[in-house]
């Protein structure tokens, strides 16, 4: 395995090579590397992004103390990005693999035990006016969170909402679709059919399939610079912008204990089904350096308990419950930004889960955009069964 990746860096660095008298380097933070085809049918961008993050946490005792710290410093994400088109520019592709122990984390008897490289492999066809065709490997239209970058985000890290509710990345087809209802009021569709147990499986559908649609509305037009997707007002939008959105899916038959995250149930016929259906309500609004974006989240299961054969449970429960995520921020001149966030997980008593509450305040310094930054955020996490918890992070985002 390191000789493949010897190899890939030696390939990559006699390409750069190759092209570094040709082709002028660009712009930090605009890709390492962009290639034009001599004829023009094709074009490539080679990015680089790493995230250095340090996390401290304490626990509070009866007294109201804070005991039992523990830190924890990794590479939280580290990544080589490729994107660009294909024969014609309504041909796109985006690659992306993930090095990290984090991002390869998850693999299992369905991926071949193997490290889970691959995140995205898609290709997005522009096949007519407004409709577009995506196959492959990519985030589903699920949660807005979720499908920010997670190098565009506004804190450290993503909500507990999105760590335990969302439905991320799957195997299958989109189609997206966007009109006009006015000369502002922008509408956008889209609707995705995928396999339903998440990226990389390998050993064929396990369940049934996964429905997902989302139904985007901007009354007051684009964002500026795909600020709609973006954390923080970094574009300091001159008029209001505004997001409303809702997305409901469907995963027929899964297998796993949050749709297509989560754990495999199994039971003693092989796999144990039920149909998951989940819905998000989510909004984004930005103006002159404030930013708001909340989010909504409920799960519900047709049959949330794994039994056997004779009825008898086997410990496997879909995580079913709802979910609430504020979050807000401000951007100062000097392009430091104040954000808070607040979040609530509110589960089933069936899940046999203890509901939680955190309270978050960041600390961001933008130096070039997203691209350079520096992040630090403080967290008071409240559970239902008395055992709060205090956690501190520092992270570094650096992306060529």
């Amino acid at each position: 395995m390191k000789f493949k990746f010897l190899a890939f860096g030696l390939v990559l660095l006699f390409s750069i090579s190759s092209y570094s008298q040709k082709v002028e380097a660009p712009k930090f933070g605009k890709g390492l590397l962009n290639i034009m085809g001599k004829d023009s049918t094709w074009s490539m961008k080679f990015a680089l992004r790493m995230q250095f993050l340090g996390t401290a946490t304490w626990d509070r005792s009866d007294n109201d103390d804070f005991i039992n710290p523990e830190q924890n410093f990794l590479i939280r994400r580290s990544r080589f990005k490729f994107d660009g088109f294909a024969y014609s520019p309504k041909l796109r592709y985006k690659f992306e693999l993930g090095l990290s122990n984090r991002d390869l984390s998850g693999a299992s008897e369905f991926t071949n035990n193997a490290p889970r490289y691959i995140l995205d492999a898609v290709v997005m066809w522009n096949f007519y006016e407004n409709f577009e065709l995506w196959v492959g490997q990519t985030k589903l239209p699920g949660n807005i969170e979720r499908v920010i970058s997670s190098g565009n985000l506004q804190q450290v890290d993503r909500s507990l909402l999105n760590s335990r509710f969302t439905i991320d990345r799957d195997m299958g087809i989109q189609l997206r679709h966007y009109f006009n209802l006015t000369d502002k009021f922008l509408v956008r569709e889209k609707f995705a059919i995928s396999q339903g147990e998440g990226r990389n499986v390998t050993t064929g559908n396990l369940g049934g399939h996964q429905y997902t649609s989302r139904i985007e509305l901007l009354p007051f037009g684009k964002f500026k610079g795909k600020g709609d997707y973006k954390g923080v007002d970094l574009n300091r939008e001159k008029t209001p912008k505004l997001m409303l959105a809702a997305t409901y899916d469907i995963n027929a038959n899964a297998v796993k204990t949050r749709s297509n995250q989560g754990s495999y149930m199994t039971n003693d016929t092989g796999f144990y089904e039920t149909n998951i259906n989940t819905t998000f309500v989510d909004a984004m609004f930005k103006y002159n350096g404030f930013s708001f974006m909340g989010e909504y989240a409920h799960r519900t299961a047709k049959d949330p308990v794994a039994t056997n054969s004779d009825n008898s449970a086997t410990g496997d429960i879909v995580l079913i419950g709802s979910a609430l995520n504020l979050q807000s921020g401000y951007l100062f001149r000097n392009n430091l930004e104040v954000s808070g966030r607040y979040t609530s997980l509110d589960y089933d008593n069936i899940t046999l889960t203890n509901d939680r509450k955190q309270y978050t305040l960041g600390l961001s310094k933008y130096i070039v955009g997203h691209k350079l930054k520096v992040q630090t955020d403080l967290s008071y996490l409240t559970i239902d069964n008395g055992t709060d918890e205090l956690m501190y992070r520092l992270q570094m985002e650096v992306h060529f």
